[in-house]
């Protein structure tokens, strides 16, 4: 009796021919079936990122999923060895854990690594560095171009955001003091921490018991400082990140003194922000300064709110002067937190894609 015929390769697979002398790259997503994950493939294409080959990677739960691509629909696969095979790009967009299992896998195998996990920033042997093209661009400083470039570590979103606006501000005068409350999203601990809202808010409203698996505390229609002791997450911990990340992206900026608090909100970023400049500056320049490349400033009758910087790569600014302090200036900016994650991981592939051979056959 015959063995039965083999099934046809994936994609994954069929794509393996030399594509030396192309323009063509390929591309592992870990973490395709997350949050991140997801806006990694929509940015890919909006992008037209030069991918003849894209590969979906995640754990056993999302093993199967079908996830579309571009006009294309793929399943989503086990995260192996050689599932790194000649790729030229791995974005990690998985939790911290599946990161530090996975990275070396890919290392070894040559791929050039894009965390969004945070999960490597501070990696023994890794070599990363963390980057934000939005602000290399601003200060005129390109990462020079390495020809085996360690990981890169995304930039904290919110800490692209408060960079850019206080770089842009100070073109109008300089900042005497900076400080910034950060409203933290359900979509920053990923889909558990998402469906835990949704539920809380559910079983709020016909007074039944509340999940606290992620937060270990209310935080539907609340605001909190802190999350309770069982959980396993910090608020503090995210406010030391996005620090370190502002330091290490905008060296000699006005480092803000800074406050992160858990908003009842699914996705998007509001940040107050308090300016007090040497000298008084007048809404109209002020708002001159800022507005530029992924920086849009509205008027007071158009106050950007989280729902309208859904689904957009720009951070959305209003601007009010302090009655108080004729020097002061306060901001209001909201942003969405997972576009801008996925905007910058895209954009460092796409710095390095000079100093990696085209269609690279390891």
């Amino acid at each position: 009796m015959s063995p039965p015929p083999k099934p046809p390769l994936p994609k994954s697979a069929a794509s393996q021919a030399d594509l030396r002398g192309t323009n063509l790259y390929r591309v592992a997503i870990v973490g395709a079936a997350s949050l991140k994950g997801k806006e990694i493939a929509e940015i890919l294409r909006d992008r037209n990122f030069p991918a003849v080959d894209i590969r979906l990677l995640d754990d056993d739960e999302s093993l199967g999923q079908l996830e579309a691509v571009g006009d294309e629909v793929s399943f989503i696969q086990s995260i192996r060895s050689e599932q790194f095979e000649r790729v030229d790009f791995a974005f990690f967009a998985s939790d911290p854990r599946s990161t530090r299992n996975n990275w070396k896998m890919a290392r070894d195998l040559g791929d050039t690594i894009v965390d969004l996990s945070f999960a490597l920033e501070d990696e023994a042997g890794a070599g990363s560095v963390i980057r934000s093209p939005w602000i290399e661009r601003q200060t005129g400083q390109p990462m020079a171009p390495e020809l085996q470039p360690g990981p890169v570590v995304v930039a904290h979103p919110a800490a692209t955001v408060l960079a850019l606006l206080a770089l842009r501000s100070e073109k109008a005068a300089k900042i005497e003091r900076m400080v910034a409350t950060v409203f933290e999203p359900a979509s920053e601990t990923g889909q558990k921490g998402m469906d835990e809202l949704h539920e809380q808010t559910v079983n709020l409203l016909s007074f039944q018991e509340l999940p606290k698996n992620v937060f270990d505390i209310q935080v539907a229609f609340n605001m909190v400082a802190r999350y309770g002791q069982r959980s396993e997450l910090a608020l503090e911990a995210v406010s030391q990140r996005i620090r370190k990340h502002y330091r290490r992206i905008a060296r000699g900026a006005t480092e803000p003194a800074l406050q992160v608090l858990q908003a009842p909100v699914f996705h998007g970023y509001g940040f107050s922000v308090y300016l007090e400049m040497e000298k008084p500056v007048a809404i109209t320049d002020f708002s001159q300064a800022l507005a530029g490349e992924h920086v849009v400033v509205s008027g007071p009758e158009d106050t950007p709110t989280s729902v309208s910087a859904a689904g957009q790569g720009d951070i959305l600014v209003t601007l009010t002067s302090d009655a108080s302090h004729k020097n002061g200036m306060w901001l209001w900016a909201t942003t969405d937190n997972l576009r801008v994650a996925a905007l910058t991981a895209v954009e460092c592939a796409e710095t390095m894609t000079a100093s990696r051979p085209r269609g690279q056959i390891q």
